[in-house]
């Protein structure tokens, strides 16, 4: 058998020093994320980011740039995920639009409230993005080629 990490997306997004995090179901109870979700089939990273944070949160977003990329394997689930994660600018909020199956709610956090909360983090990669963005890591999505 072939082993293949699960692709992940994740944007980081920034507003007058608080950050957009998603209150979501899972399988370990009510958990903080940030918008995130799996790659589709046919999908280019960026579109797919795009895609995740308009259904979690109902806001447009447009990546500007790479955060990071991070491997994190999940013991509870004995997953192990690849996760590329961006900042960029929310273009549009839309209050009305339906969140998927699980979220509860959009929420903006500072980075002490997000310190605070790692009890209830979905995974450690929801501070470590944070903190990788406060520290000014950036890269250019001219490093992302998605072959159709």
């Amino acid at each position: 058998m072939i082993w293949k990490p699960n692709v992940t997306v994740a944007a980081i997004l920034e507003r007058e020093g608080r950050f957009l995090l998603v209150e979501e179901h899972t399988s370990q109870g009510l958990l903080f994320n940030q918008p995130a979700g799996h790659l589709e089939p046919d999908e280019s990273i960026l579109a797919a980011v795009a895609r995740e944070v308009l259904e979690e949160s109902a806001y447009d977003f447009e990546p500007q740039y790479l955060v990071g990329i991070y491997r994190w394997h999940s013991q509870a689930s004995d997953t192990t995920y690849l996760r590329f994660a961006f900042g960029g600018r929310i273009l549009a909020h839309h209050p009305e639009r339906p969140l998927d199956e699980g979220i509860v709610h959009a929420t903006w956090m500072s980075p002490d409230e997000i310190r605070a909360t790692q009890s209830r983090h979905r995974s450690p990669l929801i501070l470590r993005c944070v903190e990788d963005y406060l520290a000014g890591k950036r890269y250019p999505l001219d490093l992302l080629i998605h072959y159709d």
